[in-house]
């Protein structure tokens, strides 16, 4: 059985009522949820899943199930026992989230402010990095934060966009990452566009406007090796 995922269509939905539907070594899987799934990334969500006459079960971590419809929910250790069939309301920890989500969409920022290949990066509720594929005499801080944060300040709505997997295949320029390949097979890709600064294949969680990213500082940069060069952000605030 697949999971509906909530978040895809809405990631500022912090609660839903959802039905354990299977539980297993790996965790609880419920019909929908508001969890995001590690990936991309982007770190899985944590929060709890309330049964209205029992028990509340701490998740600390949220994985895609062994088939990618399906949405894991991991309990933490010695945590009250669910039964399939339970109703509960699952309510993600929502100032995590929304930090993850202002660092991920700001990551989008980032990649064009460096205009190179992106070989990697990483999300995390404080900081974010990428990873590029150019000479490190290209890299300068005080020139990328300054741009980045008049990019941000533009203050401009992000949306969600689908196209086919042929318009796609049509349109490779559109993958910027190099490690992480937009999942196929379901026919269609999911994109974000921030109008007139960036459009790419992303299932992650968003901020609705790039002006809710706040002012960023560019806290380091580094070689990884001969084609990383790493590029680390974090909130000025």
């Amino acid at each position: 059985m697949s999971t509906e995922p909530l978040f895809r269509d809405d990631a500022y939905l912090r609660r839903c009522t959802a039905r354990v539907v299977a539980i297993g070594e790996r965790g609880i899987e419920l019909d929908r949820t508001v969890f995001y799934p590690l990936g991309g990334g982007q770190p899985g969500d944590t929060g709890r899943l309330r049964r209205a006459d029992g028990p509340t079960v701490r998740i600390v971590d949220t994985r895609k199930g062994e088939s990618p419809e399906t949405i894991v929910h991991v309990p933490e250790p010695e945590s009250p026992a669910l039964s399939v069939g339970d109703v509960v309301e699952a309510e993600i920890d929502w100032d995590r989230r929304y930090a993850l989500m202002r660092i991920h969409t700001c990551l989008h920022v980032l990649s064009c402010v460096v205009t190179a290949p992106v070989t990697g990066g990483n999300i995390a509720p404080d900081k974010g990095r990428l990873d590029f594929d150019i000479d490190m005499s290209l890299l300068d801080a005080v020139h990328i934060e300054r741009e980045l944060n008049a990019l941000i300040e533009r203050a401009v709505d992000t949306e969600t966009v689908w196209i086919t997997d042929a318009e796609l295949d049509a349109q490779p320029e559109l993958v910027k990452t190099m490690s992480v390949q937009p999942p196929r097979g379901a026919g269609r890709v999911r994109l974000l566009r921030i109008p007139g600064i960036d459009l790419q294949p992303c299932g992650g969680t968003h901020v609705r406007n790039t002006g809710e990213i706040g002012r960023i500082r560019v806290l380091r940069i580094r070689s990884e090796g001969r084609r990383n060069k790493r590029v680390e952000i974090g909130f000025a605030d």
